[in-house]
């Protein structure tokens, strides 16, 4: 994949240049690179006027630039991070896609701006330190991740925060968001089949919108949101031999169905099904040895190699694959701030309609669940996942105040709200490092990913639904899928591993030694540091703190 890198200091005569090979469009006094894929086009081409043919999106970028200034990010919609040089007002303007699904790093140093998709770019440019990000390291040895949209695991490069524009002249640099997740009423039709038939509409852009020329892969399993999204592909398409779909199951090792579930749905699809069993490559013995380098640390390091084996089939098989994460967060079940909304409007009508509606779609299965779950004995706690591990170093742990950042995730709550699960959803810094990890596949030869449910007309329609009926078990796609999938798949509620893949291979093969990294030593005392699983251990932090081990080792 290509990858883009600008250096930019406001006073010299040549004052952008621009990694060769990366994609770059000039018109006049303007200059545009980056990677761009754009969301309903033709929209965007009718707003602008008379094109040349065969414009780019990356060009039709440059052009919304020139017809309307920093205002034409309210026109453009897809997964983009691109920088424009503007000569006549001497200035940057850098921009990220609305979720962040594509990657934007800058640094700052001496009056000299560095931007790239890439943090080993700006590695690369020797004025650039190299300091470690206390604050970010802190995150990762506690969730995996940052918390903070515009921290890097590297002190002096930042990232753009999804849905920011960066501006940087000779009066300086400042950055500021031009859009916010916002919903309103929930959405009205007459007829129930008009929300179905709507919802089909604007999957079917959103699939149309992100095919490649050839063919296309899907990761599907068994469940319902990505056997919807091969559905929707097959009917955009109409050509099933276009569209292969990979499962990846763990049969050997846990009570897996996926691999019956994606079957059934290849079969009525029509298309191609590659069924990986993957107890056997979730965990490599080997991954120390295997020497692979990666921008920041993460905990995907310990499957790192078979993950780039089974990418680079992937993109022998499609250079395109889709992802079906979305539904889940965009209809939460939040019934109970539903109804007192309704309550607070003094919608007497609609909330008598909401109760008549959930009692029709739980149905007697479902309630029968919930007499029976009432009738338990309540669960006895697990281990606690917000204790600060004994193998952090005190020091560390008081110096980043861990324990008030693990206490202050989760509280900030949005305005009262009638969906308030799904604003919070997607205001959650994992989306960024989910997009993060499928960009480590890509940049290993791997295929492009693209979300079509994170399409942001789709989005915003699945956000507005009301909750009942429609968020119960995510009915919308259940009703639009009645003719399309098995029933059932349709039928299946959702299903959570029984278990964490790691934990089998890891009580097997244990971890590596350790490198002995001295920096490492400032974060995790390493005699505390477990070496071998133990179900008293939180599996995950043990993981992050290996993986952060390997990194430093490498760095």
């Amino acid at each position: 994949m290509k990858t883009f890198g600008v250096s930019f200091r406001p006073h010299d005569d040549e004052a952008v240049a621009i990694l060769s090979g990366s994609d770059t469009c000039r018109i006049g006094a303007h200059q545009i690179i980056g990677n761009v894929r754009l969301d309903d086009r033709a929209s965007l081409e009718a707003r602008i006027g008379s094109l040349p043919p065969q414009s780019s999106d990356l060009e039709i970028c440059l052009r919304a630039y020139i017809a309307w200034g920093d205002a034409c990010v309210n026109f453009i919609q897809g997964d983009f991070s691109f920088v424009i040089w503007d000569e006549t007002r001497r200035r940057v303007l850098g921009v990220r896609d609305h979720l962040g699904v594509r990657a934007f790093h800058y640094a700052l140093v001496r009056g000299t701006l560095y931007i790239s998709d890439s943090i080993d770019w700006i590695l690369s440019q020797e004025a650039v330190p190299r300091d470690l990000d206390d604050v970010w390291i802190g995150d990762f040895l506690m969730v995996g991740f940052g918390l903070d949209f515009e921290r890097s695991v590297r002190r002096h490069v930042s990232r753009l925060a999804p849905a920011h524009i960066l501006d940087f002249s000779s009066k300086g640099l400042t950055t500021r968001r031009y859009w916010r997740l916002e919903i309103g009423d929930p959405v009205r039709f007459g007829k129930r089949a008009d929300y179905v038939d709507r919802f089909r509409e604007l999957l079917h852009q959103a699939v149309r919108d992100r095919l490649p020329a050839g063919r296309v892969g899907i990761a599907m399993s068994g469940g319902l949101d990505s056997t919807t999204l091969a559905a929707a592909t097959v009917d955009v398409t109409n050509e099933p031999s276009r569209i292969v779909t990979e499962c990846i199951h763990y049969s050997d090792s846990l009570q897996d169905e996926e691999g019956h579930f994606s079957r059934l749905v290849a079969d009525k699809l029509n298309v191609e099904l590659s069924l990986r069993e993957a107890s056997d490559s979730v965990y490599d013995p080997l991954w120390r040895a295997r020497g692979i380098n990666t921008a920041e640390p993460t905990p995907t390091i310990v499957q790192a190699y078979p993950n780039m084996v089974f990418a680079q089939r992937n993109r022998e098989l499609a250079s395109v694959w889709f992802f079906g994460e979305g539904p889940d967060d965009a209809l939460p079940f939040d019934r109970d701030p539903y109804l007192s909304w309704l309550i607070s409007r003094r919608n007497w009508k609609g909330y008598g309609l909401a109760l008549a509606d959930y009692a029709r779609v739980k149905g007697i299965a479902g309630w029968r669940k919930t007499f029976l779950r009432a009738q338990r004995p309540g669960r006895k706690p697990g281990v606690d996942a917000d204790n600060i591990p004994a193998w952090i170093s005190p020091e560390f742990e008081r110096e980043m105040r861990l324990s008030e950042r693990l206490a202050d995730l989760g509280r900030s709550r949005p305005a009262p709200h009638w969906k308030p699960s799904a604003i919070r959803a997607f205001s959650d810094p994992i989306w960024p490092a989910l997009f993060d990890t499928l960009r480590v596949g890509e940049m290993a030869g791997g295929p492009e990913w693209r979300h079509p449910f994170l399409d942001l007309r789709l989005l915003q329609y699945l956000i507005s639904l009301p909750t009942i009926p429609w968020a119960w078990r995510k009915d919308i796609l259940r009703q639009a899928m009645r003719d399309k999938l098995p029933s059932e798949v349709l039928s299946r509620d959702k299903t959570p591993l029984v278990d964490q893949p790691l934990r089998a291979p890891l009580m097997k093969h244990g971890f590596p030694p350790l490198s002995g990294a001295p920096a490492f030593e400032r974060y995790v005392q390493l005699e505390a540091l477990p070496r071998h699983y133990s179900p008293t251990d939180h599996l995950d932090r043990v993981i992050f703190a290996h993986a952060l081990d390997y990194w430093l080792s490498c760095d």
